[in-house]
């Protein structure tokens, strides 16, 4: 009862690949990516304002 061995490893990445094709999993693992990315930011405490705007930004215009 330990763990992950190689065969079920194997196993799980070619059903990962008949589910998806081989083009989409760089763009799963790039979303994959940002997402621990961020979840890793909020934790520390920080946060990205500068791609957010605020509703007196659209005002302005």
């Amino acid at each position: 009862m330990g763990g992950l061995g190689a065969p079920e490893i194997i196993l799980i990445i070619v059903a990962i690949l008949i589910m998806f094709g081989g083009k989409k999993i760089p763009e799963l693992m790039k979303g994959l990516g940002r997402g621990v990315k961020e979840f890793k930011d909020a934790q520390n405490g920080e946060s990205n304002t500068a791609n957010t705007t605020t509703t007196e930004d659209k005002t302005k215009v």
